[in-house]
């Protein structure tokens, strides 16, 4: 490596110009500005404000896409799939019964945490800088 390649990484790597993660996305998580903390991230379910209520920070740069749907299906695949095995091997319950209480849970644990994961996409992008947020207004 040459000093230049050296000194090129050096100042990407500087850290005067980055902003915290884990803030951001505990923020995100409760839907709120990954900015300040206060303001709503969101105007509907799923729809994210085109800028912060409180602190003004821009949301339009945001690119969440299916990104929250993926974690979304993951997260409730993998946690409803073994319950549904322990269940159906230990109580051996009707089947239409049991179909009932996993289709309920499923569809009750996606509602719940895909907004949540949605800000928590929005929140990483903020705070890695990412498609436009780092852009000084």
């Amino acid at each position: 490596m040459t000093a230049d390649q050296v000194t090129a990484i050096s100042e990407k790597s500087d850290t005067s110009d980055t902003r915290p993660l884990w803030p951001a996305l505990r923020k995100g998580w409760r839907r709120r500005c990954p900015n300040c903390g206060n303001g709503p991230l969101l105007k509907s379910y799923l729809k994210v404000a085109d800028n912060c209520s409180v602190c003004r920070e821009d949301f339009t740069p945001q690119k969440a896409d299916d990104g929250p749907a993926y974690l979304t299906i993951l997260i409730v695949g993998h946690l409803m799939a073994p319950l549904l095995h322990v269940a159906f091997v230990k109580w051996r319950p009707d089947p239409l019964t049991l179909f009932t209480i996993f289709a309920v849970g499923c569809v009750a644990l996606s509602l719940y945490l895909l907004p949540r994961l949605k800000g928590v996409v929005v929140a990483f992008q903020w705070a890695r800088q990412m498609h436009g947020f780092g852009k000084p207004t």
